[in-house]
């Protein structure tokens, strides 16, 4: 695998291409105790299932997918930005399912994601941004080192892959500039 890692948003054809791989990098997730909505075991069918709806989602304008991918082109890591949102918040989207592999982690593949993300939000004339995330993880860590702002914390919100509960801290971030 090379070192070189590039991010790009993909198209309504890119995506669905990238069902399969995508469904792979979730189950790897998964499997690493990630808690992103899924539970283990997590079969491919399942993952499959889910990503083509989110590549349904591209093709609909609901949601921009951007992806992570080393000098061969293997996927790494994707984000998502969501502004598929009530009638009264046009200003704003979510950002959603931030995945790495784990085989990729520590070197800057979600930061990356997340700055293109950010961008893409610009792209978008999108003017706030909300996500959530595990109380405690990496991920909580990065997202306040990016500057997204932290609104609080709701306790066992979520589960872990093997049943254990988790709490959930809300971030937010205005793209307007100051």
């Amino acid at each position: 695998m090379s070192d070189a890692v590039s991010v790009r948003r993909l198209g309504p054809a890119e995506a669905a291409a990238a069902v399969p791989e995508l469904a792979a990098l979730l189950i790897d997730c998964v499997d690493g105790g990630a808690s992103v909505s899924f539970m283990q075991p997590l079969g491919t069918a399942h993952a499959s299932t889910f990503w083509r709806k989110v590549a349904d989602g591209v093709a609909a304008r609901q949601r921009a997918l951007l992806v992570a991918e080393d000098g061969e082109g293997q996927i790494l890591g994707t984000v998502q930005l969501v502004w598929d949102l009530p009638d009264n918040q046009p200003h704003r989207a979510d950002v959603a399912k931030l995945l790495v592999h784990r085989r990729a982690r520590r070197r800057g593949v979600a930061e990356a994601l997340m700055r293109m993300i950010e961008n893409t939000a610009r792209d978008e004339r999108k003017a706030l941004l909300v996500l959530d995330t595990v109380t405690g993880g990496d991920a909580e860590r990065l997202y306040a080192r990016i500057g997204w702002q932290r609104v609080g914390v709701i306790p066992n919100y979520a589960l872990y892959p093997d049943g254990r509960p988790c709490a959930t801290t809300y971030f937010y971030k205005d793209m307007v500039p100051a």
